[in-house]
């Protein structure tokens, strides 16, 4: 796949992003250089080759997907000046 001076301005103009001519210019040979590079990755023969999510083997902690309220209520209104079961007191405005 290669990229053309049109693509760049097209791309930068999807991104919201200011280009001048000389810039696509540039951008238009650094951005072949790196689809040049992936086309090169997807030669790589990755059959029979587990993902991983860290270089050495290792088991992700996790935690129950149970729903909670964080058993943390009465620290976060500990501060508060005033409150009733949890719950912050503020005073009642009406104008």
């Amino acid at each position: 796949m290669s990229v053309d001076v049109k693509t760049v301005k097209r791309v930068a103009h999807l991104a919201r992003i200011a280009v001048s001519e000389e810039d696509a210019e540039r951008m238009t040979g650094e951005l072949n250089a790196i689809l040049g590079f992936v086309e090169q990755l997807n030669e790589v023969d990755v059959s029979g080759v587990e993902p991983m999510t860290s270089v050495t083997p290792m088991e992700m902690k996790k935690r129950g997907d149970v729903v909670t309220d964080g058993n943390k209520a009465a620290d976060i209104v500990a501060n508060a000046p005033a409150t009733d079961e949890n719950f912050f007191l503020v005073p009642k405005v009406v104008e």
